[in-house]
């Protein structure tokens, strides 16, 4: 893979045109990593161990690499992708997920409460760039997380598996869906190592229950707690917020004046030489009402 990142080079229905994508799925490395990514998404999925199949959500498939984690776990799922290529490259590998084809910073367009959980792999970073200039990171960010949390069954979680390009980014992501009403915060797989670091947002749609948690980072044996007064607080293993959706800005009511506020005008007009009536017991006091 390329060191610069590729969301930065050019749109991802460009950048992963056929020769990318061959190259991409090709790749052993890949193949690997993909694997190892997905498995560690699977695991922070927290699904029931009950042998049932869940109908769970690939943002970003790809080319299927991670939807087969998914496979071998026993769930149904559906990809979407926005890179035709990488789709086409999916049905020639015959995956067993349902395709489609389309920007998630558009929206999903699935049914209310019909998916059990979620993953994506290397894909939601993608939304914080205007690739075109009807793009706004903003627009597209609360669009995704709107109707992802829309199309998820109540407690349902869904686990994204990010790269941001800086603090910024992260709380630029987190915050939208936060805002949408998920509940949850960044897991950060070895974060003391340059090469092995991961971070991972783990959702949960709607607050969240006295019994669940957020799990832990993974860390290096050689890793001890007292890394965590270091000063870098963004890079500890779990940056967690149960927050919650914001409560909106309640209107002021202007219409009640004080006998303050009351006294204050009259004054100003006096200064301005107009006749105002004067200052009583009776000033802003309110009157009863006829009949």
């Amino acid at each position: 893979m390329s060191t610069s990142r590729p969301e930065l080079q050019a749109p991802p229905e460009i950048f992963y045109d056929d020769a990318e994508a061959r190259k991409y799925t090709s790749s052993s490395r890949i193949i690997d990593i993909q694997a190892q990514l997905s498995e560690r998404a699977m695991e922070l999925l927290a699904l029931p161990d009950d042998g049932v199949p869940r109908l769970l959500l690939d943002v970003g498939c790809g080319s299927g690499l991670s939807g087969e984690t998914l496979s071998e776990h026993g769930h149904q799922w559906i990809g979407l992708d926005i890179a035709q290529s990488m789709l086409n490259i999916a049905l020639e590998r015959e995956v067993d997920g349902d395709l489609m084809l389309g920007d998630m910073g558009q929206g999903l367009g699935l049914r209310p409460g019909v998916i059990d959980g979620a993953i994506s792999i290397s894909a939601v970073q993608w939304l914080c760039n205007a690739d075109k200039s009807s793009h706004e990171p903003r627009l597209r960010l609360k669009a995704f997380f709107g109707s992802l949390y829309r199309c998820l069954a109540r407690g349902a979680r869904a686990v994204f598996q990010v790269y941001p390009e800086n603090i910024a980014q992260r709380e630029l992501i987190l915050g939208f869906a936060m805002r949408a009403g998920f509940a949850g915060g960044v897991v950060v797989d070895y974060p003391h190592s340059s090469k092995k670091r991961k971070e991972y947002l783990v959702l949960t749609c709607g607050p969240p229950s006295l019994s669940s948690t957020t799990p832990n980072g993974k860390v290096e044996d050689e890793e001890s707690s007292d890394n965590e007064s270091s000063e870098d607080e963004e890079n500890q293993t779990v940056c967690v917020s149960d927050r919650h959706r914001p409560r909106k800005r309640q209107k002021v009511n202007k219409k009640g004046k004080g006998r303050g506020w009351v006294l204050k005008k009259k004054e100003q007009m006096r200064k301005k030489g107009n006749v105002v009536p004067a200052d009583t017991k009776y000033t802003a006091r309110k009157r009863k009402a006829r009949f």
